[in-house]
């Protein structure tokens, strides 16, 4: 699968944007273990032509971490165009790697985005939404893809149509999560959509589908059964960066990967940790990391006191101790 002239290799699995997640220590570490591509967490547009440090900051991304798209999203047409200009130049105005893509964010429910208009709020105005990304694509040399929902509600589901249109105005790959704007993350994706636009013979750019997949074995499925060009995982990946290994595995060889053992789990959290405070330093490296050290170790038995110490520490010698504790009361559980 391609993306312009990204190779991304066959059966593509990548790592979606998510906000508070996806940062370049969390980046780096799933490439390291499969992941065939990664995304930002949003860059809000507004942000970025205000000059404001924040927005600027989550552009910076690393060598180690490519191929990488900057995500942006918005409501205002001139703003979005001026943030995909700014994304096209991020290693010149945030350092580091820069953009290998420019990806529009059409598909975030959270209210505070999707209420204004941005994210997947765009699902109801599908032509503002088509004529953002056309501007977008005329104004930016890298390529550009999309990621959107089927629609606002369950009886506005206008992804076919929408995905010709979007393709009509120049991305280069259009991701799609199996749910309306109004479903958040309830009841199951609806991946019958997801494989109706890629089976439609008018669509010739990847599509890669998104939603639920939290296993090798339904990655394995989804591939199999709707045909799509890449699959995003997205919440499955909080402390489980071998999510991808795991997908990789069953695809490359038809054999499930064995779990890894705790102290191989340490190790990762150990390397998380360490790129976290390399890019960000105490405390913050720290903070951002407790949403997956929460997760790391889910399952194990008398845990819950350590995962308490685990998550309120902002000691850093305390918390590689913590970690060294684990390994040596759970070895190779």
């Amino acid at each position: 699968m391609k993306i312009g002239p990204i190779d991304l290799g066959e059966r593509p699995v990548l790592l979606a944007p998510m906000e508070d997640v996806t940062d370049a220590s969390f980046r780096v570490l799933c490439r390291e273990q499969g992941a065939a591509a990664v995304y930002t967490e949003f860059v809000p547009s507004d942000g970025l032509i205000r000059d404001a440090s924040k927005a600027i900051a989550k552009m910076r991304t690393r060598e180690d971490e490519a191929p990488v798209g900057i995500q942006i999203y918005g409501h205002i047409p001139e703003s979005m165009v001026e943030a995909a200009r700014m994304a096209d130049h991020a290693a010149e105005i945030a350092g580091g790697h820069g953009a290998d893509i420019i990806d529009i964010n059409f598909g975030c429910p959270v209210t505070k985005i999707a209420g204004r208009g941005a994210g997947s709020g765009m699902m109801r105005e599908p032509d503002k939404m088509v004529a953002i990304t056309k501007a977008v694509v005329e104004a930016v040399g890298k390529p550009v893809t999309v990621k959107t929902r089927l629609g606002w509600d369950d009886s506005s589901k206008i992804i076919v149509e929408l995905a010709e249109r979007l393709q009509d105005v120049g991305i280069q790959a259009l991701t799609i999560h199996g749910r309306t704007r109004c479903q958040m993350y309830r009841g199951q994706a609806d991946w019958s959509l997801i494989g109706a636009v890629k089976n439609n013979p008018r669509m010739h750019i990847p599509i890669i589908g998104n939603g639920d997949i939290d296993s090798a074995q339904k990655a394995l499925d989804a591939f199999n059964r709707y045909g799509v060009d890449g699959i995003m995982v997205g919440r499955a990946t909080f402390g489980r960066p071998w999510i991808f290994r795991e997908i990789r595995t069953l695809l490359d060889t038809g054999a499930p990967m064995r779990e890894p053992t705790v102290r191989e789990k340490v190790a990762l959290a150990r390397r998380h940790l360490a790129l976290s405070l390399e890019l960000k330093g105490e405390p913050r490296g720290i903070y951002e990391m407790r949403r997956h050290l929460s997760c790391y170790f889910k399952g194990l038995p008398d845990f819950k006191e350590t995962r308490i110490r685990m998550v309120t520490t902002l000691d850093v010698a305390e918390l590689y101790g913590i970690l060294d504790t684990i390994e040596e009361k759970y070895g190779d559980l």
